[in-house]
């Protein structure tokens, strides 16, 4: 799942993405922010998912319990500005 990275991190973006948001304005601007952001959100409760999974040090497995809780959150607020409102389907 790396969304494009060439760092293989779940949802970094790529240089081509970056400037195709540099690129534009307005509604279609907003759009592809937070459609970008909802893809680093993913990234990041993926990546907190297996620190879950594989960790061992307590603080940073409550921490990725925060990142889940948080990102789950903001996603859902995103899709909401969005129109499309669905859940995460990486928020397990």
């Amino acid at each position: 799942m790396s969304h494009g990275s060439p760092t293989g991190m779940p949802g970094m973006m790529d240089d081509q993405q970056m400037n195709s948001l540099k690129g534009m304005t307005g509604t279609a601007f907003d759009k592809m922010f937070l459609t970008m952001m909802i893809e680093h959100h993913e990234g990041a409760i993926s990546m907190a998912n297996t620190e879950k999974r594989r960790g061992s040090y307590a603080p940073a497995k409550e921490l990725a319990d925060s990142i889940v809780t948080s990102q789950t959150a903001e996603i859902a607020q995103m899709r909401k500005m969005l129109g499309t409102g669905s859940p995460s389907p990486t928020a397990s």
